[in-house]
């Protein structure tokens, strides 16, 4: 495909509107919650995947997809990873990031930016040892975002792992692994519509704590 083929290509969005009466009062991540689940009515392909954008220290984004796996009590956005992966290490260096998700079957996005912060041990335990047995062993035998010499070493990490773990069940959590929840400050909610003039709704935190709406041109 040549660069003009790829800049024909085009999709009409007509699916639905977007209104400030369609959107929660309450919140977004309660309007979120509504979002995801209509998300998840439509079998959409990985409608948890988020893209997750960080910034080392000298001011250098990265992005990468990681899955939401909890909204609790309606106060952020909740995923798991390694603690020292370049995702960890960016977060400790600064603790602003942004989530993207991206629903093309309803030709819809949500922007959210926020702070983050480390979930308890005690939940990042209780989800670790909730996962599958192969999913544990994994998080303990991959030096996340570390070089490594081949994908030969990586599974003797893991056979050496499952050895020292044999006939243990649920593994212990690994010091490095665990949960982050990103409280957000802004979220928007985009719906495509014809003539790329989209609805944009935005929810803005204000300086008492409250949530301001507004409609952003597209």
């Amino acid at each position: 495909m040549n660069d003009q083929q790829l800049a024909d290509l085009r999709q009409t969005y007509s699916q639905r509107t977007l209104t400030e009466a369609d959107v929660l009062p309450a919140g977004p991540v309660a309007q979120f919650r509504v979002w995801l689940d209509e998300a998840l009515a439509a079998r959409l392909d990985e409608p948890t995947a988020m893209n997750l954008a960080t910034v080392d220290a000298a001011g250098q984004p990265a992005a990468r997809i990681v899955l939401l796996k909890g909204l609790p009590a309606d106060e952020g956005f909740l995923f798991y990873t390694n603690y020292d992966s370049r995702k960890g290490r960016e977060l400790a260096g600064s603790p602003l990031a942004a989530l993207t998700f991206f629903w093309p079957g309803l030709e819809r996005q949500v922007r959210i930016e926020g702070r983050v912060e480390k979930v308890s041990e005690e939940e990042s335990t209780a989800y670790f040892q909730s996962r599958p047995r192969s999913s544990q062993i994994g998080a303990w035998a991959s030096p996340q975002s570390q070089p490594i010499a081949s994908r030969e070493a990586l599974e003797q990490r893991e056979h050496e792992v499952e050895a020292r773990f044999e006939g243990q069940e649920p593994l212990p959590r690994p010091p490095h692994w665990g949960g982050y929840l990103l409280r957000p400050h802004r979220v928007e909610f985009w719906q495509g519509r014809p003539s790329r003039l989209h609805d944009r709704i935005v929810y803005e935190r204000t300086a008492d704590g409250q949530w301001h709406l507004n409609r952003l041109a597209p």
